[in-house]
Order: structure tokens, then sequence, then C-alpha cells
């Protein structure tokens, strides 16, 4: 480890770990993926209709407080993983 690893966070750590074990990938076209990756982030963010649903306070405040450790809104959470769910990209776990 260099001398300035010592004033990283732990995941800054990870990460640098991660990169001097060589398990990064370069990206054939950074610009169309990067593209790519934020007309998907628009598309899950936007925003244009209300839904009221009824849930249970248990159940909220789970989602609360699993968005404020992810650092978004609740809303925006909810509305993450109905997108997920939707496309196939939330998997149950076993």
């Amino acid at each position: 480890m260099t001398k300035n690893k010592l004033n990283l966070t732990e995941e800054e750590k990870d990460v640098l770990e991660s990169y001097e074990a060589d398990e990064w990938q370069s990206v054939e076209n950074h610009k169309a993926e990067s593209l790519k990756y934020q007309q998907y982030a628009e598309a899950t963010f936007k925003k244009d209709k209300r839904v009221n649903i009824r849930i249970s306070t248990k159940n909220l405040e789970a989602l609360q407080e699993k968005a404020l450790v992810e650092g978004i809104p609740y809303q925006t959470l909810i509305s993450s993983i109905l997108h997920k769910y939707i496309n196939g990209r939330l998997l149950e776990q076993v």
C-alpha cells in the first residue's frame, strides 16, 4: 500500500484495490455507453403520472431506511423498484 492510501475511506480502498488487481475493463465506445446509461436513468426517473397506494407502516419505514442509505428520496426508490420489476431486472432471492 502506498502512503496516500492511508487517507482513503474503506469504499475508496476497495475501489483502488479492485483497480490494482486488474478487475476493471475498458469500454469500447465510452461516449455511446455513457449516453445509453444516461437515457436509462432519465427514463427511470421521468415522472409524468401520480399514483396513490396504501402501504403498511412497517414496509414504508423499511423503504425509507433503505432510501436513506442509498441517499435518494424514498419515492424515487419505490419508482426504481417498480421500473426494475416491470423490466424483469428485479430478481427474487432464494
